[in-house]
């Protein structure tokens, strides 16, 4: 070490970092329908229909309309789906619907609630889960849609009449309270909905509210 030359030793300190723990509960909500849900899940053939178009693949010719196949395949399947399905035998089926449904339909809610904005929502529950299982029997329902400037077309999709659902939600409490979420989804319930034709697409369906029974 050259004479004259000091060394300075730098002082290593040691910071102590404490983690707030989270406050994360959970409750189940239960929301009665108010106007039926109408289902309109992808179809394996619309699946790969889209999928050839993108990959501009050769069309083929449509085959004939299948109202019963078209009404089945709408469906969220939990059981399994029979491989030529009938009224009969969809209506002994089990049935869901997607939990980001609901959350989505929650969130939007803070557009009709002070205080709470859709980026703290967002992050503040969540319902475990793809599917959430719907209390209810789904028969076939015909509607006549536009698909384009001047063409129609006619659709069958699975509606349930009467339904609810049990949503098992896990949240942060240390943002959100029970009471403050449950708000959000009776809020979500009126004004925006679930499913195709909901309030908030300028339709009626697919509307609810938290029940006030206990299960």
């Amino acid at each position: 070490m050259a004479e004259g030359m000091v060394v300075m030793a730098k002082k290593l300190t040691q910071e102590r970092i404490e983690i707030p723990p989270m406050n994360i509960r959970n409750i189940t909500i239960r929301l009665e329908g108010d106007s039926p849900l109408i289902c309109h899940a992808w179809s394996k053939k619309a699946k790969t229909q889209m999928l050839e178009k993108q990959m501009k693949k050769a069309k083929q010719a449509k085959e004939a309309k299948d109202p019963v196949k078209n009404y089945a395949d709408s469906l969220y399947w939990l059981s399994k789906k029979p491989a030529k399905p009938t009224p009969a035998l969809v209506q002994k089926g089990r049935f869901g619907f997607p939990t980001i449904a609901f959350k989505a339909a929650a969130v939007n809610a803070c557009s009709h609630v002070d205080g709470v904005t859709k980026v703290l929502a967002r992050g503040a529950f969540h319902i475990d889960g793809e599917l959430i299982e719907i209390d209810g029997i789904p028969t076939m329902r015909e509607d006549m849609v536009r698909i384009g400037m001047g063409t129609a077309d006619i659709r069958y999709r699975g509606e349930f009449k009467t339904w609810n659902v049990d949503l098992p939600i896990r949240y942060n409490a240390n943002v959100l309270s029970a009471e403050q979420i449950v708000n959000l989804f009776e809020t979500a319930g009126f004004g925006i909905g679930i499913g195709e034709w909901r309030p908030q697409r300028n339709g009626q369906n697919g509307r609810f509210h938290v029940s006030r029974k206990d299960k």
